[in-house]
């Protein structure tokens, strides 16, 4: 696979290279359904592997499903943050839309400090919408209350006293939100993306750095946002803020055993979202399609470097977290992943990034 020329991001030595999972929930050998509470162990426990291999961070995604078991991710990040010793803490999104920023921030400021100071969030608005009517959200409110909502964690972040209002919670005024950090910037924070050039400005105007989230297609359809969000501070004055990228793969020992693994849970997950949706259903073309020139990183661990290795020069990225867990896939099947993707996946990408 030919590798594009690089754009600036970080040295091979400085990228972040993670992993991100929504807990789905999985199954067993044979295919049965294992329960949510299961699931919720496995997750900590894939964590911990991930921890050991020196993988650089781990993000939960929240959600309010049946098919997902994290609704709570900072709950499951505090038991992992007693199971690990560096590896970076966070969410992969915390739905701040149907939050409340002051809470959030509390929890996130808690898992900082028992963490020692590893904790991070990932905020966006949720690709899903089940946390609006649970939560007593309007949906119409879906825009404004994200930017409402990000723009007072923004204030937040500084730990000082904070004064504010905006039509959808009570005002601040002169208050201080506890625990106060250990850290220079407060909680260590970025706003998940999907690819509109007003997410893009919105992650510059309030100086959080962006998580571009490439579920599909070309990951070169993204380079335009990547340049705006450079150019943008530039523009505004704001001091250079790193990039990260997520999508999702499965490393397994050959290129043929991975897409195998993965096709069948792929397809179910993509079928049962899609119906919900209005998709048509996806095929077995579909999916090698986006193996072999989208965003859908499976492969042997040559297969999956190379690609992320093309992704992250194209767009200049300073972190690639890989969804690893894609439906009701196997624990075993997702801790040899893991062990595939720390031992020899992140070795080969910092080399290839290197030549």
């Amino acid at each position: 696979m030919n590798i594009p020329q690089a754009i600036a991001g970080a040295a091979p030595d400085q990228l972040l290279l993670g992993l991100d999972t929504f807990g789905d929930v999985g199954s067993t050998a044979s295919g049965e359904r294992i329960s949510h509470a299961q699931t919720l162990r496995d997750v900590v426990e894939q964590a911990a592997l991930a921890d050991r291999l020196g993988v650089d961070a781990i993000t939960l995604g929240e959600h309010h499903r049946d098919d997902f078991a994290l609704s709570s991710p900072e709950i499951a990040l505090a038991a992992i943050a007693g199971r690990t010793e560096r590896i970076l803490l966070g969410t992969g999104v915390t739905v701040l839309s149907s939050d409340d920023p002051v809470r959030v921030y509390e929890r996130f400021a808690t898992l900082d400090a028992v963490s020692n100071g590893r904790a991070e969030v990932i905020l966006g608005r949720g690709s899903f919408t089940e946390s609006f009517p649970l939560f007593g959200y309007d949906l119409n409110d879906y825009e404004e209350l994200f930017s409402e909502k990000l723009a007072l964690f923004a204030e937040l972040k500084k730990e000082g006293a904070v004064t504010w209002s905006g039509t959808h919670r009570t005002p601040l005024t002169g208050q201080h939100v506890y625990p106060k950090t250990e850290q220079p910037n407060g909680v260590s924070a970025w706003v998940g993306v999907g690819g509109s050039p007003q997410s893009v400005l919105r992650s510059v105007r309030t100086g959080i750095p962006m998580m571009l989230a490439i579920i599909g297609g070309d990951p070169a359809r993204f380079a335009p946002f990547a340049q705006l969000y450079r150019e943008s501070q530039q523009k505004l004055g704001v001091a250079p803020m790193p990039l990260g990228v997520h999508s999702p793969g499965h490393v397994a020992a050959t290129d043929d055993e991975a897409r195998e693994q993965l096709w069948p849970h792929f397809a179910e997950n993509r079928n049962r979202i899609g119906a919900e949706r209005g998709w048509p259903a996806t095929s077995r073309h579909e999916f090698d399609r986006e193996a072999d020139s989208g965003s859908l990183y499976v492969g042997s661990p040559e297969t999956v470097a190379q690609k992320i290795a093309r992704t992250v020069r194209m767009l200049g990225a300073d972190r690639f977290d890989l969804k690893y867990a894609n439906g009701a896939m196997p624990h075993a099947q997702l801790m040899q992943s893991i062990e595939l993707y720390a031992t020899e996946v992140m070795p080969r990408v910092r080399e290839l990034l290197a030549g």
